[in-house]
């Protein structure tokens, strides 16, 4: 009797083992994923994480950079980023709603700040939070370029970038300038001696083949020039080049001849600088047709001062002209008297003018003193390639 009653014990036992288990297990089922310390369950978190770039209170971002807010579990709803004032920037929100692109530049030294949120694939929202700071540069350098956007001009015509300041990082800047062409065509950038700031020109190594189609590309906003110094803002235009037009001009033969297309359409008497003082000379090598005036003042102190001149076509700084001088007329094709000039009467004046276009080059020859760097900002033809190239600060 007793030995029976021990196993009846023993079965009990384990039927209450077994009941104890089983509600463990059961009570496993429903644990939630977390407790807090007194042992109270806590519900998941929500699913969506919402990720910004820059991240939350970055200081000094460059406004130029990608500024974006993503998600992942989830998607964005009524996301906006606005500035200080509150306007809100230009922004895409993709077609899945996973991500927002602001699709505008940003200012320097500027504060912005997200708004917005997202709902997680658990149906739970997360705030778009934050904010973020740019960059206050010392000095904000602005470019200007010589040729308009639609400009036609002519096959001598150099592109020229003329900052408004120093430039520290030559290289930087460079790498950010890009020359797009059609038919394609072979050329270099070069940085001339600083003049009233930095100044970058681009040439073919030959010229232009007419009707080429030219896009310059220039990525300089928010550009670290160094020193400091950021760029103040992009450039971008279109050009084309016209036709072949090449004044060849010869000084010992008094004439002067307009080559179009390969054509010769004007051969006219004229008078170049005499060759008694340098001043006078006009300078040998190849010039390019900058500036067109019908009227235009000329001095030359001490010898003269604000005479009327037409028809006048800048061929460089240095104070050179083609352009009408009827008081040169009677020895026009026989003697060279000028200061420097080249002299047409008024009627070939009048009608050169109507041809010429800027960039057109101009062809001198046959005088004692070459251009050079010290007669104007455009004497990039009276550089040989390989020196050309040499100026580049990506060599």
């Amino acid at each position: 009797m007793r030995e029976q009653g021990i196993r009846v014990n023993r079965t009990r036992l384990l039927t209450v083992v077994a009941a104890l288990l089983g509600l463990s297990l059961l009570a496993g089922c429903t644990i939630p994923t977390g407790d807090a310390a007194d042992g109270t369950p806590v519900p998941a978190g929500p699913v969506a994480q919402v990720i910004e770039n820059p991240a939350p209170d970055a200081q000094g971002v460059n406004p130029a950079q990608p500024i974006s807010v993503s998600v992942t579990q989830g998607t964005l709803q009524d996301v906006a980023l606005t500035n200080a004032s509150g306007k809100v920037v230009q922004g895409l929100l993709s077609p899945d709603r996973t991500s927002y692109t602001v699709t505008e530049p940003l200012g320097y030294d500027a504060k912005y700040t997200w708004t917005g949120t997202a709902i997680g694939s658990d149906g739970k929202t997360v705030p778009v939070a934050g904010s973020f700071t740019t960059i206050d540069p010392d000095t904000q350098t602005s470019v200007r370029t010589n040729i308009g956007d639609g400009q036609v001009v002519g096959v001598g015509a150099p592109i020229i970038l003329q900052f408004d300041g120093p430039i520290a990082d030559k290289a930087a800047v460079e790498k950010a300038l890009h020359i797009t062409t059609v038919p394609p065509t072979i050329g270099s950038w070069a940085w001339l001696p600083d003049d009233n700031g930095a100044r970058v020109h681009w040439r073919p190594q030959n010229y232009w083949a007419p009707g080429t189609a030219v896009h310059v590309d220039a990525r300089l906003y928010g550009l670290d020039f160094g020193d400091g110094a950021y760029g103040a803002g992009d450039v971008a235009l279109d050009f084309s080049i016209g036709r072949s037009q090449i004044v060849k001009a010869v000084a010992p033969s008094h004439r002067m001849q307009v080559v179009r297309d390969g054509v010769t359409v004007m051969d006219i008497p004229v008078s170049y600088g005499e060759g008694n003082e340098n001043r006078n000379v006009t300078r040998s090598g190849i010039h390019v047709v900058s500036e067109m005036h019908e009227d235009f003042l000329m001095s030359n102190p001490p010898y003269y001062e604000n005479v009327r001149e037409r028809w006048a076509v800048r061929i460089s700084n240095n104070g050179e002209f083609i352009h009408a001088n009827p008081l040169t007329v009677g020895v026009q094709g026989a003697s060279n008297v000028t200061n420097g000039c080249i002299n047409l009467s008024l009627s070939d004046a009048q009608e050169y003018f109507g041809t010429a276009m800027y960039g057109d080059p101009v062809e001198v020859s046959g005088t004692r003193i070459d251009l050079s760097a010290a007669d104007g900002d455009i004497y990039d033809w009276a550089v040989d390639w390989p020196t050309w190239t040499s100026m580049s600060a990506l060599v």
